[in-house]
């Protein structure tokens, strides 16, 4: 229950564990001193934060970002991911510039003081780029454009921030405040976003809880997981479940369900039509064929080398991509973006002080293009956005030929 003069509160059991739940408020220096007069007061025997692992790693370690091997990011597939986060912290830090609050600091807070105090740290919420996946494969597909360009214009408007955002932050974080709007009207994003968070830090508590011995420990999640969070630790306590049982319920929160078989096929399916088309076209008429073939070519080739030239790419990354589009475009194993990617990576190495000022780069719009660690990661997803887009534009132009 809220208290006179401090964030809302929830305190409750679990079995032998006395819980006290936090609700604070993310951009908040007097949540941020709150938790630290709770953990100084010596009540607690350890400290529970809405944090993943990557998250705690990026908040003690702000140059981790300076080791980041980019390569291996665009070999794993991992470049729009990594971006996404890029495009996140971009949202914090304009936050922190323009309202002179940065966000986090209640976490943050409770990390310093915990091991001050040598005290247990339990880091209870999902990874965010499992949250991210979840919450993209819970969209329809015809919907997922609007999500994206939604982050994106979150992300690099450079309009003040409302104090709606900022109340938005209040309740939750980064995360929930980028998608405030879309998960409000769909009930698919705020699913994976916040109810799944909150059973899942609950689940996530119990399996951090001592066995062996009876614990006081302080809970700190944003405003907006207290009441769900603690109706689901009630649930638990109520009804116990196996050790197991709360293991596999988590794991299978904690995981992406692998794509549809038709989504599977379907790369397949088009490379399929569009040879069948070809093939069509040389059967009619030889010269047809050749056309097919050249719009292919010509419309792959252009929009692919478009995307590499709007993220200013070298020269040589523009021509790669003009060459390589129309092929890759026919082999669903290896994208475009990697092949421009890969020949920026060559050709503007990324220095250090690229990496290092990475994160202070991208909270600016210019800065994306400006660094070359982010025009890396833009040239793989623009000049992978044009030969997606040319492949259905390409398609569709060859199948009104030959049926128009």
């Amino acid at each position: 229950m809220p208290n006179q003069g401090q964030g809302p509160r929830d305190t409750l059991d679990v079995g032998d564990h006395h819980l006290t739940l936090v609700g604070t408020a993310h951009v908040s220096p007097e949540s941020a001193e709150e938790v630290r007069d709770l953990i100084q007061s010596g009540d607690f025997d350890a400290v529970a934060i809405e944090l993943c692992a990557s998250r705690h790693q990026s908040l003690i370690d702000p140059n981790a970002i300076a080791r980041l091997n980019l390569f291996e990011v665009l070999r794993q597939g991992k470049a729009g991911m990594v971006a996404a986060s890029l495009a996140l912290g971009a949202f914090q830090q304009r936050v922190a510039e323009q309202s002179g609050i940065e966000p986090g600091a209640d976490m943050k807070a409770a990390v310093e003081e915990a091991q001050h105090r040598g005290l247990p740290l339990y880091l209870v919420d999902r990874d965010i780029g499992v949250t991210l996946k979840r919450v993209y494969r819970n969209v329809p597909w015809y919907k997922r454009m609007t999500l994206v360009s939604g982050l994106v214009g979150s992300v690099l408007s450079r309009q003040k921030v409302s104090s709606k955002e900022i109340e938005r932050l209040k309740e939750g974080d980064v995360l929930e405040a980028t998608f405030a709007e879309f998960a409000q009207q769909s009930r698919q994003l705020y699913t994976p976003l916040v109810e799944e968070r909150d059973r899942y830090m609950a689940l996530k508590l119990v399996e951090s809880l001592p066995a062996d011995r009876p614990s006081r420990v302080l809970v700190v999640i944003g405003a907006g997981h207290l009441k769900g969070m603690g109706t689901h630790l009630r649930a638990l306590d109520a009804e116990p479940p196996a050790p197991a049982a709360v293991t596999d319920e988590r794991q299978t929160l904690d995981t992406v369900a692998p794509s549809g078989r038709l989504l599977k096929l379907l790369p397949w399916l088009i490379v399929a039509l569009v040879v069948a088309g070809f093939a069509v076209g040389f059967s009619r008429d030889t010269g047809l064929g050749w056309s097919l073939v050249g719009e292919w070519v010509l419309i792959n080739s252009t929009l692919s080398a478009l995307g590499a030239l709007i993220a200013l790419g070298h020269p040589l990354t523009i021509l790669a991509g003009f060459v390589a589009a129309p092929l890759t475009s026919l082999n669903p194993t290896i994208g475009v973006g990697f092949v421009t990617a890969g020949v920026e990576l060559y050709m503007k190495k990324p220095t250090v002080g690229d990496f290092s000022t990475l994160r202070a780069d991208v909270s600016h719009w210019r800065g994306w293009w400006r660094n070359r660690v982010a025009r890396t990661l833009l040239v793989f997803l623009l000049s992978t956005v044009g030969s997606a887009a040319a492949t259905w534009i390409a398609g569709l132009r060859i199948a009104g030929q030959l049926f128009g």
